[in-house]
């Protein structure tokens, strides 16, 4: 079979250099990568590496061979086109069509899917000409990714940063995976609520799950590649933030409840996915609980935690709001499944069965997704990207 052909355009902008591990993981992972840089973005990362790298010839501009007319063959021949990083220049040009260089001709000649990565100062980003840029972008159907926060060129800090091009990768993988069909989250806002609670018992010790978040997270790679904003509220993870995803940081499950309730506001989909503890302590031990010798520990006192999703569901915060939950069970799955499904007022609840060595830390899962109108669908054993697929494709449908 033919490598599937990815072109990798590169701005020029400081994180340039960062593109070198997007084009090798592209490269190693089966990809017959063509990099398109602009012009200013030779001043960073020059031809010779952009060549040695991707072991095809570079060039800027649309005179070189003119012969092959690279201007169209490029494009037209692509199953991906990529720019990462993406500058507000590049987004202007791409967003009214311009075609000044071979990477802007290649853009209004490629029929495949076409992914933006964002990287800028935030001032650019936040600017409202770049703004009405990406949104025209997106309403052609390409995918823009939300620029990461964290530190830019300088001592500033801020949106505006390059996701890290391992999550970069994981979107092309999805989008090039889902092949030449209109991104249906775009223009979406979905909410994902991964990892799992813990309740503090003392300043060290505190109740928790198992709980990985590795499902949200594919919940997440999967919406971004699918056009959809995404808010990800992760709980105890430790996992790296996926690119194009606005990363909020919950430790308890009060903490998270106050991050999904509120980033749930104008959202259209709100995905339960976390592990959240049905109970926590009484009573917060100020110092650590100390053994003492011949005794038996203090008995400790529980009390119930809100239940966040029978609060989104019951207390939609807009019309048409679809709600999805997560029920782990560990005997009779689908039977509490449906019970729970009835009891929360969710509209889709995925329901798998758990134990220490099943689905907790795996990257394999296997489930049913219930829905409130009496459908089942049964997701095989398999990525747990898959059953992210499937659950935004129930999602969709609804969605309308």
């Amino acid at each position: 079979m033919d490598k599937p052909k990815v072109v990798l355009g590169v701005s020029g902008g400081i994180a340039a250099y960062k593109a070198c591990e997007l084009l090798r993981r592209l490269t190693e992972s089966g990809h017959d990568v063509r990099v398109v840089p602009t012009g200013s973005a030779l001043n960073f990362v020059g031809e010779a590496t952009w060549s040695a790298l991707s072991g095809h010839p570079v060039s800027t501009e649309v005179w070189d061979d003119v012969h092959e007319v690279p201007h169209v063959r490029i494009g037209q021949g692509a199953d991906l086109v990529v720019v990462a990083p993406a500058t507000a220049d590049t987004l202007a040009r791409a967003a009214h069509g311009l075609a000044d260089d071979l990477l802007t001709n290649t853009l209004l000649t490629a029929r495949c899917p076409v992914v933006f990565a964002p990287a800028m100062h935030t001032e650019m980003w936040e600017h409202p000409a770049t703004r009405e840029n990406v949104a025209a972008l997106r309403r052609r159907g390409a995918v823009v990714i939300e620029p990461a926060v964290g530190r830019l060129t300088g001592v500033d800090t801020g949106k505006g940063r390059l996701p890290d091009p391992g999550e970069i990768f994981e979107v092309c993988r999805r989008v090039l995976a889902r092949g030449p069909v209109e991104p249906d989250l775009a223009g979406r806002h979905v909410v994902i609520s991964a990892g799992g609670t813990r309740e503090p018992l003392d300043p060290v010790r505190y109740l928790g799950n198992r709980s990985s978040g590795k499902q949200g997270y594919a919940l997440a790679r999967t919406a971004v590649a699918r056009g959809a904003r995404v808010t990800l509220v992760e709980a105890n993870t430790g996992l790296p933030d996926p690119a194009g995803a606005d990363v909020l940081h919950a430790g308890t499950a009060v903490q998270l409840r106050e991050a999904v309730l509120k980033a749930a506001a104008d959202a259209d989909v709100v995905v339960m996915a976390a592990a959240v503890a049905d109970f926590r302590p009484a009573e917060y031990a100020t110092g650590k609980i100390k053994k003492k010798d011949g005794q038996e520990p203090a008995p400790i006192t529980l009390v119930r935690n809100p239940d966040i999703l029978a609060e989104v569901a019951g207390e939609r915060a807009r019309p048409g709001q679809i709600v999805v939950g997560f029920a782990a069970e560990t005997d009779d799955v689908l039977a509490n499944g449906r019970e729970k499904l009835r009891r929360k007022g969710c509209d889709l609840l995925v329901v798998n069965e758990v134990g220490e060595r099943r689905t907790f830390g795996a990257e394999e899962n296997e489930a049913v997704v219930l829905a409130a109108d009496g459908g089942e669908t049964q997701v095989p054993y398999g990525p747990k990207e898959a059953l992210a697929d499937t659950v935004w494709d129930l999602v969709s449908v609804r969605l309308g």
